[in-house]
C-alpha cells in the first residue's frame, strides 16, 4: 500500500487525536503545556502525514502535537496542531475536506527567534471563527517590550474551509 492510501485510510484515526473544543480559545506560549498534558505527540505514520502539510523541513528532534479540533464546522474539518522545533514553536490551523484533503493552512501563533529578536504571537479564535493575532518582539537578551514592534492580524475561517485575511 502506498503512503497516500495509508494516510487517507487513517484520516479518522488522525482526527481522533484532536479533542473538540468550544470557542473562544486563546493560544499563548503556555498553552502548549496544557495540550501536552492532554495529548500525546504524533509518532509513526502521523509524522509522515504532518510532513505532507509542512512547507519547511524539520529534523528528527522536531515534535508535533495535536491541540484541538473546532466544533460546529460543516462540510470541512478545522484543527490546530503544535510544532516544537529548535528556536521555533508554532501553532498551525489546518482545514480539510471531509475526505481528508487539505483545503488551507496558516501559522496562527507561537514563539520564534529571528536574529536577536524574540517574536511572540498570541491568538484568539472567537465563536464566529474570527482569529485575532497579536505579535510582539523583544530583544532576546532583554525582558523589556517595545510596543512599536507589535502588530495585529485578523483572519476569518470561511464556510468553505478557507482562511481569509480580514
Amino acid at each position: 500500500m502506498d503512503l497516500k492510501k495509508k494516510l487517507t485510510g487513517n484520516f479518522d484515526m488522525f482526527l481522533s487525536r484532536f479533542p473538540e473544543v468550544d470557542l473562544p480559545v486563546t493560544l499563548t506560549e503556555e498553552s502548549s503545556l496544557h495540550f501536552s498534558a492532554l495529548n500525546d505527540v504524533f509518532n509513526g505514520w502521523m509524522i509522515h502525514f504532518i510532513h505532507t502539510l509542512e512547507e519547511s523541513d524539520f529534523d528528527e528532534f522536531t515534535e508535533f502535537m495535536p491541540c484541538f479540533r473546532l466544533k460546529g464546522t460543516q462540510g470541512f474539518i478545522a484543527l490546530v496542531y503544535y510544532r516544537a522545533g529548535l528556536l521555533d514553536y508554532e501553532y498551525t490551523l489546518a482545514t480539510f475536506s471531509l475526505g481528508g484533503q487539505l483545503i488551507d493552512k496558516k501559522r496562527i501563533g507561537g514563539t520564534k527567534i529571528q536574529g536577536d529578536k524574540l517574536i511572540r504571537t498570541v491568538t484568539t479564535i472567537d465563536e464566529e471563527w474570527q482569529l485575532f493575532l497579536l505579535e510582539g518582539a523583544t530583544n532576546s537578551n532583554d525582558t523589556s517590550f517595545d510596543p512599536s514592534t507589535s502588530h495585529s492580524y485578523n483572519y476569518e475561517l470561511l464556510a468553505s474551509g478557507e482562511i481569509a485575511i480580514i
